[in-house]
């Protein structure tokens, strides 16, 4: 059967789609990156703690993967001296990799209909 190990060593692309959990935190680090291919990308739009943001630097950093896209950080928003944007080789997103123009238009349509219907004495979307 398939294993991480081999994922990450055969895998041109690692894109993390996992729920931060005691299993995932940590999930990839140096371990992993040095598996990697050189020519490797890694993509994390999951959340921050299941990479490890020092080793992802340092795999940069040398070279060690060609580049990574990443959604999620474990400050946010990243302060303007932080290494990562720094980095010619990381596609830095501010945590809005699941916006799209459909998101936006259901957003505001819905915003717009909730308001309509409170200001009319009957709320469509109720919490509790």
């Amino acid at each position: 059967a398939p294993t991480k190990e081999v994922l990450l060593e055969t895998s041109d692309f690692v894109s993390i789609h996992l729920v931060l959990g005691e299993r995932s935190r940590g999930l990839v680090g140096r371990a992993e990156f040095a598996r990697m291919r050189p020519t490797a990308f890694l993509i994390n739009t999951s959340r921050a703690q299941i990479v490890d943001q020092v080793a992802l630097v340092e795999a940069l950093q040398h070279g060690i993967i060609a580049g990574a896209a990443v959604d999620v950080f474990e400050v946010e928003p990243v302060p303007s001296d932080d290494v990562l944007r720094t980095l010619p080789t990381l596609l830095a997103t501010p945590h809005l990799g699941y916006v799209s123009q459909g998101n936006y238009a259901t957003y505001f349509r819905e915003a717009v209909e909730d308001i309509h219907a409170f200001l009319a004495g009957t709320p469509l979307r109720k919490l509790g």
